[in-house]
């Protein structure tokens, strides 16, 4: 029989999602923020760059207020009202310590129960070579749950520090643990998704909803079969 996924944890009310990019939450689990803001959860977003190097035949200038700007319609549809950038360069965030400080600023600020990033190992699966963006961000959002409860690690911050971090859920995992069903913000996650137009016209020639519905129902319906038979938005949470 195959292992059935955990349902993700509902005693918390706030929670903060740490990516490098415009779009990684909504390929990963918009639908999963869609259900928990419905449920009265706050959720903050905080992006290490702006995405500005992302599409080929738009000037970094350009692109970052764009990608942005499509970011935050984006959050919207989802119920999600604070988005915030870190203006780390896209293409080359490093992971080290002014991340890290810079997460667990957020974190001490926002004071989240639950973080939620991505994928921080080197592959999708064993298949296909993940970005040292992804790498950097998820990796460092691990570290940081840790560096924001220490008084004595960045204190030139002057925040209070908070250990109140019970959990990281990471997204987009091959080792996925726990689930959240899809259903209820599968369509609020579609338009999510295709806020983003800009840069899936220059990824598809097919219709952006189209795309859009397409690559989600995929991606959820994958986990059906460990989620009672639902669709799902999956991550591996590492407890605290």
């Amino acid at each position: 029989m195959t292992e059935q996924l955990e349902p993700m944890p509902t005693d918390w009310r706030r929670a903060l999602a740490v990516v490098a990019h415009p779009d990684d939450l909504e390929y990963g689990c918009a639908a999963a923020v869609a259900g928990w803001t419905d449920e009265g959860r706050d959720v903050t977003y905080l992006l290490a760059s702006r995405g500005e190097a992302g599409i080929d035949t738009i000037a970094p200038d350009e692109c970052g207020p764009l990608r942005e700007r499509e970011q935050r319609e984006s959050a919207a549809a989802v119920g999600v009202g604070t988005v915030e950038f870190l203006d780390h360069r896209d293409g080359v965030i490093e992971y080290g310590t002014a991340l890290r400080r810079d997460i667990a600023a957020a974190v001490r600020r926002h004071r989240p129960e639950l973080i939620i990033t991505l994928n921080h190992r080197d592959t999708w699966g064993g298949v296909a070579w993940n970005t040292p963006d992804h790498r950097a961000v998820g990796r460092a959002a691990l570290d940081a749950a840790g560096d924001a409860g220490n008084r004595w690690i960045f204190p030139e911050l002057g925040l209070d520090p908070w250990d109140g971090v019970r959990w990281v859920a990471v997204a987009g995992t091959d080792r996925p643990t726990h689930a959240v069903d899809a259903t209820p913000g599968f369509e609020r996650s579609v338009r999510s998704l295709l806020a983003h137009r800009t840069y899936i016209e220059v990824l598809t020639d097919k219709d952006p909803e189209e795309y859009c519905r397409t690559f989600l129902t995929g991606t959820t319906g994958a986990a059906a079969d460990r989620f009672g038979g639902r669709p799902a938005v999956t991550f591996e949470l590492f407890p605290r």
